[in-house]
């Protein structure tokens, strides 16, 4: 009798919502693009709201310490009923993590300090 083996099916990993975001906003910055919550929903496919999550989520150390810019967008349009109010528009830029000096008093949970320093 022979033995068969079955195969094992490889899945390929599904790419993370944080990564998709990250990827398009990084290649927005290399064209000098700011872009809105809703132009990323359009482009991500993603709800806006998660989006706005996952911005805060890449400021943190261990999602790339990345620095968001924000600023409100100027519009030269009239304004439709649901437009009212401030568009802010968002930019993704590296920064660079510096580890700094270790805390002279041993507390509870202290260590290495990390700090984003803007190029």
């Amino acid at each position: 009798m022979r033995i068969i083996r079955k195969r094992e099916l490889r899945r390929t990993p599904r790419r993370r919502q944080r990564d998709v975001l990250r990827d398009v906003m990084l290649s927005a910055r290399e064209c000098e693009t700011w872009l809105t919550l809703d132009e990323l929903a359009k482009l991500t496919h993603y709800p806006p709201a998660s989006i706005s999550a996952q911005l805060r989520h890449l400021r943190k150390a261990q999602n790339g310490g990345f620095v968001v810019k924000k600023r409100p967008r100027i519009s030269g349009v009239i304004l439709r009923g649901e437009d009212f109010g401030t568009v802010w528009e968002y930019q993704l830029k590296r920064g660079i993590r510096k580890i700094m000096a270790r805390n002279r008093t041993p507390r509870r949970g202290a260590g290495l300090a990390l700090r984003t320093v803007v190029c």
